[in-house]
């Protein structure tokens, strides 16, 4: 219908031109014959500007649709939807719904791209949020897209090439460019261990790499307290089954040694030796009972209890209640509270117990130092509060640092080697982490990360 009204404008125009041409050639005619001049020429350049005028009108109107659909394909082209066609009649009511038709279409792509937009908007809020660090590259290692999630775990704040890996992470990186191993895992020099996961991907008709990384650290803790706790409820109940017939045993025999079998004057004092052996026999079971059933709390530690627990309040509390006894041993203690005015939620009693800890832990490293300082610091730093206890004590020693938060380990002569264990515990409940960082000579500087 609407290609019918252009052609039927189109014979018109046509029509037109061809009738005032003829009214020309009549003019011209009667001039060649020397007829009355004046007229016909008047007439003559009457006839010629019509059909100039009509030839250009007929020009514009054949062109119109052309520019119309020029200017249409360029608003597809270069995305620019926001043009409008003016639906007049100018020339016809065919136009008119012509121009229609382009505004509905145009409409039509304006509302894919917005939901397009939405679409995008919406995955990039999700790759930026979640835990998992992604990163892709291209072949030449230029990093395309990063989320804050493997930024965060590889301690940069923005990366554009694989190689600037190279300055903390040389053998993460070299595997990354060479990607012969499709899943590894990757420890970094801190003690970071995290799960990779490298998927080639084709887009735009080129390669391009999908990496994955998943800190398991806190994973791996959690098992490996899991399976020290284990371990422990089995040799507690061993011990604790063998020990109790064996202490009534002793009991008996003391009975019988003490109650029964009289003395002689032949003995030479074996009924004696025979009752200090029984006694000792008997004290040391009783202090294995008592050290094996100190170790229940490493088994059966209770689920905290979550308020929104201050900062700055946890730590005033740590102060006033240690300050008399580091003054009186000559300790300065301090504490700096950038984090003072952040809130968590946390169990306030057991954390006091885990910083009670690692701070009686420094005093005790600290005996024989001088100028004995212990320094704890808070501050906040990507959605995480990071509480810090310092000393400069001898530290640790490179073999022992490894082993530090292993039940039963201990560098002290009256340890028992639980306190570091439950405190990694009780953080690891509370969702966070606890690293410690010494050297030999040089202090030593425990971290203990949690959720802000």
């Amino acid at each position: 219908m609407l290609f019918k009204r252009f052609s039927l404008g189109l014979i018109w125009r046509i029509g037109l031109i061809i009738f005032l041409s003829a009214g020309l050639v009549y003019c011209l005619v009667q001039l060649f014959q020397q007829k009355d001049t004046t007229i016909f020429w008047l007439s003559g350049l009457l006839l010629f500007s019509l059909i100039g005028y009509r030839g250009f009108d007929l020009f514009h109107y054949s062109n119109s649709t052309n520019r119309k659909l020029i200017r249409f394909f360029d608003a597809i082209q270069y995305d620019d939807f926001s043009i409008k066609f003016s639906s007049d009649n100018t020339y016809g009511k065919s136009f008119q719904g012509l121009n229609q038709q382009f505004n509905k279409v145009l409409e039509s792509f304006r509302k894919i791209r917005a939901e397009n937009e939405a679409s995008l908007h919406l995955v990039n809020t999700i790759i930026q949020n979640v835990q998992t660090g992604l990163l892709l590259y291209d072949q030449y290692g230029r990093i395309e897209l990063s989320n804050s999630a493997a930024c965060r775990l590889l301690g940069f704040y923005r990366l554009k090439n694989i190689s600037e890996l190279k300055s903390n992470h040389q053998e993460l990186a070299e595997k990354l460019l060479v990607t012969a191993d499709k899943h590894f895992l990757y420890e970094s020099a801190s003690g970071l261990q995290v799960a990779i996961n490298i998927v080639a991907i084709r887009l735009g008709g080129q390669i391009k790499n999908l990496v994955s990384l998943q800190n398991i650290q806190p994973e791996l803790q959690q098992k490996e307290v899991e399976a020290w706790q284990n371990l422990t409820r089995v040799l507690r109940h061993e011990i604790m089954n063998s020990l109790t017939p064996i202490l009534s045993l002793i009991g008996t025999m003391k009975h019988i040694v003490d109650k029964e079998l009289p003395a002689s004057a032949n003995d030479n004092g074996a009924k004696g030796d025979l009752q200090e052996a029984l006694q000792t026999l008997e004290s040391r079971g009783i202090g294995m009972i008592n050290f094996v059933d100190g170790y229940r709390s490493f088994t059966s530690i209770p689920l905290p209890s979550f308020t929104e627990v201050a900062i700055e309040q946890l730590l005033q509390r740590m102060m006033n209640l240690l300050q008399p006894e580091m003054a009186a041993v000559n300790i300065a203690f301090t504490i700096k509270n950038d984090a003072a005015h952040h809130l968590i939620n946390a169990d306030a009693e057991q954390l006091s117990m885990v910083f009670i800890n690692l701070i009686k832990n420094a005093k005790e490293a600290l005996s024989y130092t001088t100028n004995a300082s212990i320094h704890i610091k808070s501050y906040a730093q990507n959605q995480s509060v990071f509480i810090e206890v310092m000393d400069n004590g001898p530290g640790i020693e490179p073999e022992a640092l490894e082993d530090i938060f292993i039940p039963f380990f201990t560098t002290k002569e009256n340890g028992s080697g639980i306190g570091l264990s439950l405190s990694r515990q009780i953080i690891q409940q509370h969702g966070g982490t606890i690293k410690v960082f010494s050297a030999s000579g040089k202090g030593c500087r425990f971290v203990v990360q949690l959720k802000a």
